[in-house]
């Protein structure tokens, strides 16, 4: 079935309300930290108060005597039962052709430790609060170091080196593109526009912290780890083959339901691996529930780069050439996939929507003295996006164009169309995206906005931004020439049972996305039932055959095609069972809206029937076809897909306060075919509230000094409010994919990715008049005040 006979089915583009909410808003939802296992103590981590220091001793003496304490573990206790570093999940290959320096990632510190948070021990007590008594037991001798977290100061001479195997802190210098090309572009050019920025630090801060539960069964020799987890799969097979050395299958990893991930619950974690490990070893279950303070500490962080970038133009505003440095922070440690962010993820993005003959990317990846840095919602497309889009209005500022303008110059328009950093987009429709969003934004009137702020004394700007994004990541083949360490794949087994309802068991994982509505969609679309009739399974090792998880708008494109294919499978079976019933080939079989006919007749059999059939076969071919109706399949793609649009944001500022308030912001979507758009709008407004919080007031801010981080709370760390954002105005530009038999892009990040830059874009434009030209974001109002001023003096 193609992706525009899929959109035409029942249900498809129906804003069903979503099935798991029941649960949800009466309180019967079950996450990790409610699950009570019998024998189950609590642990309680001690983590290092210093951003680097040597280890001399860890005096457990006292802890082990308080009350209901079973045991303490340390990095000695780690060396001493031989358990491996935590692995990285994608491997670079840097410029002169050699692997990227890995320096071991011990689950407890052994030796040193690197930042602020870094596991130093594991206490585990019969009661919270006496793992957590005992843990101020511990008396740990450290020998400070100095320490760095910048890597513009860790790439000096004579910096601070965190690790043996990378004295000069520096993991890897990694390049696409034709650099000679480039530099020809340059040489030619009428005009050059050049921008250097940072893009901030960011805490991912997901409603539900980390937590997990292991335990250990002597009867089978197995273990069972609850965890708040993204992708179980990956976590057992990272966690068993790579630093335990366990079976697979004696590991059951399942993830219940997960209060938001944004990326921090894709990684394998050290917290993790103590627990299963400690399990076993002390005999009896832990749970151990993130607090607050520790996330902020010890989950992976995302964004952190700083970047110089110079655009190319001739006389009439076309792009000739693009060419950009990073340098990425990759914290103290390698995390699951923190190599892959600002590499294949980031670079290859850098064509935009634009039809650029020639693009170079440069990247250094640097270790520090932060918390590791990976996936972010988003994870290397936003900062991609902020980058190029950033540039685009600047050019078009310094060339006399406008926004619009200057983009509509250079959209790509054909289609396929091959970029000049690997990637090539198999359909879409810029220009479309662009008009209708400056309809919705209303941008005819925009001056007649200008003049009355001006009135009021305040200062209105506009921003663009033209994003477009890379989602599913594959194939896996490829992914593995550039360094992916696993599959990319994904697996949908659809269980039909006797009466005809459908339990369909997914390797995607559903933690706020709404999967266990929108599959139901997908499967009741195809085989005439109703949505109420199909149930979701995910997050279970041991129920779910095999599966890669949800990260990079992934699910419903890679996971929602995994389950089509199934679905092909039960229906080519579903036809000879109901040929058979019905006396004729099943060539002359039609199957729709849940019932089997056969061509030029009246003769029919139900969805219903025929599954009853295949359970209860009396009248049933059995020498020619199995009795049942199951069916799983793999899927991988052949290409990403590629979600684009246009975002405008319009802002007005008080250049007293420097307070920026924004007045409305329109988004326009190209997400291919949308199969339930409450949800599509749902995951929008949460990536746009999450981008703009970026822009304005989030910012994770270590010491460069001390390496304390300093916004360790939301006292310190500002999180977007409902105040904050102005009502949405949303469209939907629809070109299906023409790579996955859906026709599906993915929604999940759009907004996080797009919106940044427009709203930077539109307060530099406010400020224009004042002589303000650049500015980094958080624009908290310190910042723009700071700026204004400066411009003045």
């Amino acid at each position: 079935m193609g992706a525009s006979d899929f959109s035409k089915l029942p249900h498809i583009g129906e804003s069903l309300k979503r099935k798991e909410d029941y649960r949800f808003l009466t309180g019967a939802g079950q996450y990790t930290d409610d699950i009570v296992l019998p024998n189950m103590h609590h642990a309680v981590f001690v983590r290092s108060p210093h951003a680097h220091a040597n280890i001399r001793k860890i005096d457990k003496s006292a802890a082990l005597k308080a009350p209901g304490v079973i045991g303490i573990l340390d990095g000695d206790d780690v060396a001493g039962d031989k358990i491996a570093g935590l692995p990285c999940g994608w491997l670079i290959t840097d410029t002169a052709g050699q692997p990227m320096k890995e320096p071991p990632h011990p689950i407890l510190a052994f030796g040193k430790v690197r930042y602020v948070g870094d596991h130093v021990a594991m206490v585990v007590a019969d009661t919270l609060e006496n793992a957590k008594n005992a843990a101020e037991l511990v008396e740990v001798d450290y020998e400070p170091l100095a320490a760095v977290v910048d890597v513009r100061d860790a790439m000096k001479s004579g910096a601070p080196a965190l690790h043996e195997a990378a004295a000069d802190n520096h993991c890897y210098k990694w390049a696409i593109g034709d650099k000679g090309q480039v530099d020809a572009a340059f040489n030619g050019a009428a005009h050059v526009t050049q921008i250097d920025l940072v893009n901030n630090r960011l805490a991912p801060n997901p409603m539900e912290p980390r937590a997990a539960i292991a335990s250990y069964n002597r009867a089978g020799d197995d273990y069972t780890l609850y965890v708040a987890n993204q992708n179980p799969h990956v976590e057992r097979l990272l966690m068993t083959a790579f630093v335990l050395g366990l079976p697979e299958h004696k590991v059951r990893v399942i993830a219940p339901d997960v209060g938001g991930g944004f990326g921090a619950k894709i990684f394998l974690y050290a917290e993790d691996v103590c627990l299963t490990w400690a399990s076993k070893k002390l005999n009896c279950a832990i749970k151990w529930t993130c607090d607050r303070s520790e996330a902020f500490l010890s989950d992976a962080h995302g964004r952190d780069h700083v970047t110089h970038a110079e655009m190319a133009l001739d006389k009439d505003g076309h792009f000739l050439a693009f060419r950009v440095h990073t340098d990425a922070n990759l914290g103290a440690y390698l995390s699951t996939f923190s190599t892959a962010v600002p590499t294949i993820l980031y670079a290859t993005l850098l064509a935009g929507q634009y039809k650029t003959p020639q693009v170079y990317v440069e990247v250094d990846a640097w270790f520090t003295n932060t918390s590791p840095v990976d996936a972010y919602r988003g994870a290397g497309r936003p900062e991609a996006t902020y980058l190029l889009e950033r540039i685009v209005s600047r050019c078009a500022w310094e060339t006399g164009l406008s926004q619009d303008e200057i983009r509509r110059r250079n959209f790509i328009t054909e289609f396929p169309y091959q970029t000049p950093v690997a990637l090539q987009y198999d359909t879409g429709d810029f220009p479309a995206c662009m008009a209708q969003a400056n309809e919705l934004a209303e941008m005819a009137s925009f001056e007649q906005r200008k003049a009355a702020s001006k009135a009021k004394g305040l200062l209105r700007g506009v921003g663009y931004s033209s994003y477009i994004e890379a989602c599913g990541l594959a194939p896996s083949n490829v992914a593995g020439a550039l360094g992916a360490r696993a599959g990319l794949f994904e697996c949908g087994e659809v269980r039909v049972h006797p009466t005809g309802s459908v339990t369909v068991f997914t390797g995607s994982h559903s933690h706020g996305q709404g999967h266990e509505t929108t599959f139901a969609q997908v499967v009741a679309s195809r085989l005439g039932l109703d949505p109420s009739q199909v149930d979701i399974v995910h997050g279970d090792t041991g129920r779910v055959p095999f599966g890669m998880g949800t990260y990079g708008s992934r699910s419903i494109s890679v996971g929602g095609a995994a389950i089509m294919r199934a679905l092909d499978k039960i229906e080519a079976k579903a036809k000879k069972i109901a040929a058979h019933l019905m006396e004729t080939g099943d060539a002359d079989v039609d199957f729709a809206n849940g019932e089997f006919t056969v061509k030029g007749t009246d003769k029919k059999v139900t969805f219903g029937q025929v599954a009853l059939t295949a359970y209860v076969p009396h009248n049933y071919p059995l020498d020619k076809l199995e009795p049942g109706l199951n069916e799983t399949a793999f899927y991988d793609p052949t290409n990403f897909t590629f979600p684009a649009g246009t975002h405008i944001c319009e802002v007005e500022i008080d250049p007293n306060t420097g307070v920026v308030r924004i007045d409305r912001f329109t988004a326009v979507d190209d997400f291919g075919t949308i199969i339930n758009p409450m949800i599509v709008e749902g995951q929008v407004h949460g990536g746009l509230v999450q981008g703009i919080g970026q822009a304005l007031l989030e910012h994770c801010v270590y010491d460069r000094e001390t390496g304390q981080l300093v916004t360790g709370s939301f006292m310190d760390y500002a999180m977007p409010r409902a105040d904050d954002v102005p009502d949405f105005r949303l469209g939907h530009v629809t070109t299906p994919c023409t790579t996955n038999p859906l026709g599906t892009k993915g929604c999940g990040e759009a907004g996080a990715i797009g919106s940044p830059p427009a709203v930077i874009n539109a307060v530099l434009d406010a400020l224009a008049p004042l002589g303000v030209k650049d500015l980094d974001m958080p624009a908290s109002p310190s910042r723009v005040w700071t700026a204004i001023q400066s411009a003045k003096a």
